[in-house]
C-alpha cells in the first residue's frame, strides 16, 4: 500500500519539474537570444543630456547702457542688435584719434618741406664758404702787399728817406689788413660750421622720412593705430549677436555702467546643440567616431526619435574635470565605475522639427554593430 502513494506522488512532480525546466530553457533562451540580437549590437544609457557652445555677450569698453534691445527667450539671428552702448565718450575719442592723425601727416610733409628747404640752405652755406675763402685770400693778399709796403718804408726810414708819420700810416695799414684777415678767416670758419650744422640737420631729417613712405612713416602708423582703436571702440558700443539662437541669462539694464569682460547675456545656439552622453566605461569597447545613433528625449517620449552620429570622446572622464578630482592612492580605496562622455551630433533637420533646449535628458541608443 505504501508504494503506490510514493509513485502517484512522482507522477504529480514530474509535469512540475518538466514545466520549470521549460521555463528555464525559455527564459535562457530569451536571454541569450537578446545577448545575442540586441545587446551585443547596442549600448543604451539614458545618463545624457543636450549641450550647446554657448556664446558669452560681454561688454568690450567701459560705457552707460543706453538701450537693451532684446529680452529672455527671445531668438534673435547672427549680427542682430542686442544692446547699445552710450558712444559720447567713444565719439570724442575717436574725433581727437582723427585729429592726431592728420597732425601726424601734416608733420611728415613738413617734414619732407623742411629737408628741401634744409638742402637749399647747404648750398647757400657752399656758397657762402666760397666767398667767405675768396675773401680770406684777398685779405692774405692785402696782408702781404702792407707787410711789403711797411718792410720797404722801415727801410726807407733808417736812411731818413721816409718821415715817421710815413711809416707810422704804413704800420697802422698792416695792422688793418691783419684784422681784415683774422676776420675773413673767423667768417670762413663760421660759413664752414654753419654748412657742418646744416648736413647734420639734414642727416637727421632725413632719417625721419628717407626711404619712407608717407603713410609709412613711424609717427604716421602709430596715429593711425590710435585712429583704428578709437572706431574700433566706437563699433563696440553696438553689442551685436554673434549666432543665431535664443537669448537667455540677461542681466543688464539700461543706465548701468558696464565693464570690459562683463557678462551681459547669453546666446544659446539651438540649431546647433549636441548630445553627451556619459556611458560606463565598460560599455565602451566597440564605440568608435561614426558610428549611428538613436535618441529619445523626455520632453517628447518614445514618440519622437533623433539619428545621431558619434563624433568623438571627450578627454576625460567627469570625476577627471571636477573641481576636487578623485584621489584614488588611499588605503580604503574602492574601485568605481568610471563615465566617459561621449559627443553625439544631431540631424538639423529634425532640430527644427523637434527642437531641443540645452540641459534636457536623453536616452541615446549607440549602433555598435554598424
Amino acid at each position: 500500500m505504501s508504494a503506490e502513494p510514493q509513485k502517484a506522488q512522482s507522477t504529480k512532480r514530474a509535469p512540475l519539474f518538466l514545466g520549470l525546466l521549460a521555463a528555464v530553457a525559455v527564459i535562457g533562451g530569451g536571454v541569450y537570444a537578446y545577448q545575442t540580437l540586441y545587446a551585443s549590437k547596442h549600448v543604451v544609457t539614458d545618463n545624457a543630456y543636450v549641450g550647446a557652445d554657448i556664446a558669452n555677450i560681454t561688454a568690450m569698453i567701459s560705457a552707460p547702457v543706453a538701450e537693451v534691445m532684446v529680452a529672455d527667450a527671445q531668438h534673435v539671428k547672427k549680427g542682430d542688435i542686442l544692446a547699445r552702448l552710450d558712444s559720447t565718450d567713444t565719439d570724442l575719442q575717436f574725433a581727437q584719434a582723427e585729429a592726431g592723425y592728420q597732425q601726424a601727416l601734416r608733420q611728415v610733409k613738413s617734414i619732407a618741406a623742411n629737408n628741401r628747404t634744409l638742402h637749399a640752405q647747404i648750398e647757400a652755406r657752399k656758397a657762402d664758404i666760397q666767398r667767405a675763402e675768396a675773401q680770406v685770400l684777398t685779405a692774405q693778399a692785402n696782408l702781404d702787399k702792407a707787410q711789403i709796403d711797411f718792410d720797404r718804408r722801415a727801410s726807407l726810414a733808417k736812411g731818413g728817406s721816409v718821415s715817421g708819420d710815413e711809416l707810422t700810416a704804413a704800420e697802422a695799414a698792416l695792422k688793418i689788413q691783419k684784422a681784415n684777415l683774422t676776420s675773413a678767416q673767423a667768417s670762413l670758419a663760421a660759413a664752414k660750421a654753419a654748412l657742418d650744422a646744416g648736413i647734420s640737420a639734414q642727416e637727421a631729417n632725413a632719417a625721419m622720412i628717407e626711404g619712407v613712405a608717407q603713410d609709412k612713416n613711424p609717427q604716421v602708423l602709430v596715429a593711425k593705430a590710435m585712429r583704428d582703436q578709437a572706431r574700433v571702440n566706437q563699433e563696440r558700443t553696438i553689442i551685436r549677436a554673434p549666432v543665431e539662437g535664443v537669448v537667455s541669462k540677461r542681466n543688464v539694464q539700461v543706465g548701468e555702467r558696464v565693464q570690459p569682460g562683463m557678462r551681459l547675456m547669453v546666446v544659446v545656439p539651438l540649431q546647433d546643440v549636441f548630445v553627451d552622453a556619459n556611458y560606463k566605461e565598460v560599455q565602451l569597447a566597440n564605440v568608435k567616431p561614426g558610428q549611428r545613433v538613436t535618441l529619445h528625449s523626455d520632453l517628447y517620449g518614445s514618440g519622437v526619435s533623433y539619428d545621431g552620429t558619434v563624433t568623438g570622446f571627450t578627454g576625460g572622464t567627469g570625476s577627471a574635470f571636477s573641481v576636487i578630482p578623485a584621489q584614488n592612492a588611499t588605503g580604503n580605496w574602492i574601485k568605481v565605475v568610471q563615465r566617459l562622455p561621449v559627443r553625439i551630433a544631431l540631424d538639423p533637420a529634425q532640430l527644427e522639427t523637434h527642437p531641443l533646449e540645452v540641459g534636457l535628458s536623453m536616452t541615446a541608443d549607440i549602433h555598435v554593430a554598424e
